[in-house]
């Protein structure tokens, strides 16, 4: 089989067939397969699309060209959680303890920050000593006991995937609804989970920036996974502004432990989503009869403090700090700049930049320029008021955490300019934080 003769079979805009997509599957793991050629292909499905049994194939082939975890015996179900990038998401670092305290088991393989939006596993490495590469044995060791871990991308995981998207990242091919559906349920399928809740972000901080592409993006999701599969459930989430008080990575994990401990009063939005997204998780993996009945358990967990408790062991368990939910002062890095960010007059928040603000995040070095780039994790912003809050001239709009007083005057001076004022008095009615609901 010739591998130009699948790149004609989709520019002419016919469907491939299970067998050329598996050449082309086991081409990208054993480099029988050019950069033109898989830049070729990666266009010809760009511009020609590929139909449901397409995806379904492609992932699956994705899934089986590295090593597929398993979990024998697990006394409980496997799930995970996958967003699709925001500012400010650290839901994964509530979600995994959270489900975990109410029977599930979460094997959570999480990624790197991308361009404006955070990565989970960046944050967690801002805890001293936490581990986001054990080896296989301890992390199955982990997830049966406690029930959750949370670690980093392996190499033997969907290897397909990391060089099919590494060319469609530099040759303009990355918006494509079944690349990015074969792409992120591939690694899924690859962590042998029975349930997935998939969090689709939609607004100008979000990789899908309208609501109808979201739509199309979680239906692709959930379509594809139950044709492979996983049964997953997708929900479509407001990104039109940042998600919490606080953006960063040492600022995220703070932002996390407040949440889990309850120290500090809960963000509506945020705590709204995390319950949604786990009580999905519950319903999916039997551990809840409806989602009401889901979310009064999960609420229990917070309440007695059970999901802090499971992740302050996690992070003990993966090498960091054993007094790190009483003391994260005493181990989370603090910049050595951390001043106000004033209202550059009175009114009422109307809208946010949320891309821009991600960005800002970058520029103070909290995110990467480059894939090798080492992060300054003090930097970010806390503190950060939401759409809705009228402020008085000069009054926070958040305080900025900075390596020197040039890099936070600098982005100040830029986050003033990402956010709306209006008049106080104008009418005001806040958008719906979910969007839309598929399963």
């Amino acid at each position: 089989m010739l591998a130009q003769e699948i790149i004609r079979t989709k520019r002419e805009g016919h469907s491939l067939d299970e067998t050329q997509i598996q050449h082309f599957v086991r081409g990208l793991v054993d480099g029988s397969w050019s950069e033109g050629q898989v830049a070729a292909l990666g266009m010809a499905i760009f511009l020609r699309g590929m139909t449901r049994d397409e995806a379904v194939a492609l992932t699956r082939a994705m899934q089986h060209s590295g090593r597929v975890l398993s979990w024998p015996d697990m006394p409980g179900p496997v799930l995970d959680k996958h967003s699709s990038g925001g500012v400010g998401d650290k839901l994964s670092l509530m979600l995994a303890p959270l489900v975990a305290a109410c029977g599930g088991h979460v094997p959570m393989i999480a990624g790197r920050g991308l361009g404006h939006t955070g990565g989970t596993v960046d944050k967690l490495e801002a805890i001293p000593g936490y581990c986001t590469t054990p080896s296989p044995a301890d992390f199955d060791r982990i997830v049966r006991t406690l029930g959750c871990a949370i670690i980093g991308q392996t190499g033997d995981l969907a290897p397909a995937d990391k060089r099919f998207y590494a060319t469609r990242d530099v040759t303009a091919t990355v918006e494509s609804v079944p690349l990015i559906t074969a792409s992120i349920l591939s690694k899924k399928l690859a962590a042998g989970l029975q349930g997935l809740a998939m969090d689709v972000k939609c607004g100008n901080g979000a990789f899908a920036a309208t609501p109808a592409f979201a739509q199309e993006l979680a239906g692709s999701i959930v379509e594809v996974a139950q044709g492979a599969g996983l049964r997953t459930h997708a929900l479509i989430t407001d990104m039109n502004q940042v998600l919490g008080a606080e953006i960063g990575n040492a600022l995220e994990v703070q932002g996390a432990l407040d949440y889990l401990t309850g120290r500090v009063p809960r963000d509506p939005r945020t705590h709204e989503l995390t319950l949604s997204l786990a009580a999905e998780m519950l319903l999916m993996g039997g551990l809840a009869p409806d989602l009401p009945a889901a979310r009064k358990t999960l609420q229990a967990a917070l309440d007695s403090g059970a999901a802090a408790e499971r992740f302050g062991r996690m992070v003990a368990a993966l090498g960091g700090p054993t007094d790190l939910l009483e003391d994260p002062g005493r181990h989370l890095p603090a910049a050595p700049v951390i001043r106000p960010v004033p209202a550059p007059r009175a009114g009422r928040l109307t809208a946010m930049q949320t891309r821009d603000i991600g960005l800002i995040i970058v520029e103070l070095g909290g995110g990467r320029r480059l894939p090798g780039d080492t992060l300054d994790m003090r930097v970010g912003f806390n503190g950060v008021r939401q759409l809705g809050d009228v402020v008085d001239a000069g009054e926070p709009l958040a305080y900025v955490h900075a390596a020197s007083v040039q890099a936070a005057d600098a982005a100040a001076a830029r986050l003033q300019a990402a956010i709306t004022l209006s008049d106080a008095s104008a009418p005001w009615t806040a958008a719906p934080l979910v969007l839309g609901r598929l399963a």
